[in-house]
């Protein structure tokens, strides 16, 4: 049975693995906004399509920012491979016994579904996330992982990442944003829509605030 069942996993490892996007893909150099500035260095005009993205270094984000996302997404992140036993545990428990798939998923995994797969709920999508996590684990180092998180990351509306985040709620760069202002962004991306202090409930941004 064991070793039928190990087959088994190999197997579809195998076959969902044939068709992934490369993990290098992972690494954006397009489709980033185009700024437009003064001669005084003063910002014009911002131009972008659906996604406002303005790229940012790991050393730009503030401690607070990072202490705060790791706090609320993924508190085992630096100790992980890629995957969260407990966390995967709950997702397929949730997804079998009470058929609805949710949960489970670590930092690595949400950067893969938000730069290379799409938001589809399906079993086959979670395989093929938890493949490309331990294949982009292997590559990147963990604060380039989570540099990439930040930037790929939609935090509500047109705002794709922390910096384009920070200009577009605080009117300030993500460097310049103090602690409850990085709580507030590491509330936003399980539910942006609903935590966006732009939202039809606009306390519920408090709440969550609170809980990170």
């Amino acid at each position: 049975g064991l070793v039928a069942l190990l087959v088994l996993g190999v197997a579809s490892f195998a076959f969902y693995a044939k068709d992934l996007p490369r993990p290098d893909k992972i690494v954006r150099s397009e489709g980033f906004s185009t700024k437009i500035y003064d001669r005084n260095g003063e910002l014009l005009y911002d131009i972008f399509a659906n996604q406002r993205r303005t790229p940012v270094d790991i050393t730009q984000v503030p401690q607070h920012l990072r202490n705060a996302t790791i706090a609320i997404e993924d508190k085992n992140f630096y100790k992980h491979g890629g995957f969260d036993p407990t966390g995967l545990f709950r997702a397929v428990y949730n997804t079998v016994v009470n058929r609805r798939l949710q949960g489970g998923s670590t930092l690595t995994q949400q950067l893969v579904k938000n730069a290379l797969l799409t938001q589809q709920r399906a079993i086959t999508r979670k395989l093929k996330e938890f493949i490309l996590a331990i294949q982009i684990e292997s590559r990147y180092s963990k604060d380039q992982i989570l540099q990439m998180y930040f930037n790929e990351t939609p935090y509500g509306g047109t705002a794709w990442g922390v910096e384009a985040a920070a200009e577009i709620y605080f009117s300030k760069k993500v460097s310049e944003l103090n602690l409850v202002e990085s709580a507030i962004l590491a509330g936003l991306p399980q539910r942006p829509s609903i935590y966006s202090p732009f939202s039809d409930n606009p306390k519920a941004y408090i709440a969550r605030t609170t809980q990170v």
